[in-house]
């Protein structure tokens, strides 16, 4: 009886692996992030990104993310613009504040694809911390706290990854709960 109880849990044990080798694509906002679409034809099916989404268009910047990159995008969730001040987003939105909407998502752009292993070597290698040049010009400084990836902004702000590498056909994106903010 004992040899069928461990040969039971050793099969319980290669289903496991069989299983995490063979996953599914991460699932955000409800739904399947797939690896052959790009950024925005994934992010438009986020049901936590709708936000973001619409932000990338009144920034004109859906061709540019819809572009071969690789793009690194730290994405910043409904619930995190919803941390913003009160009427922050629907200012933001406006056409006459597009430069400055636009410099705030770019923020969270980093040229090249930068997996979530990456990111943590970089700051094992920077003793703790990384800091990395993003899109609009800006950096971000990348630290780790109970094995958590977490970036903080030029001002001070932090935001915590909660889900990484959501692979993308032209780069990845790692979710945040906060938005990100440059000087």
């Amino acid at each position: 009886m004992k040899n069928t109880h461990k040969q039971f849990i050793a099969g319980l044990g290669f289903a496991a692996l069989a299983t995490a080798a063979f996953a599914a694509n991460p699932v955000v906002g409800g739904k399947e992030m797939l690896p052959n679409k790009d950024i925005i034809d994934n992010a438009v099916n986020s049901a936590d990104h709708t936000t973001l989404v619409a932000a990338v268009k009144a920034a004109d910047l859906v061709t540019t993310l819809k572009g071969a990159g690789p793009f690194t995008v730290f994405a910043p969730t409904n619930a995190a613009f919803a941390k913003l001040p009160a009427g922050t987003v629907e200012n933001l939105l406006k056409p006459e504040n597009k430069a400055t909407l636009s410099k705030i998502l770019t923020y969270h752009v980093v040229a090249g694809k930068v997996a979530a292993a990456d990111l943590v070597k970089m700051i094992q290698d920077g003793k703790g911390k990384a800091t990395v040049k993003t899109v609009s010009g800006g950096t971000l400084t990348a630290m780790t706290k109970g094995g958590i990836v977490m970036l903080q902004d030029e001002k001070g702000g932090i935001a915590t990854v909660t889900i990484a590498d959501v692979n993308q056909s032209n780069g990845v994106i790692h979710v945040v709960d906060a938005v990100l903010l440059p000087n």
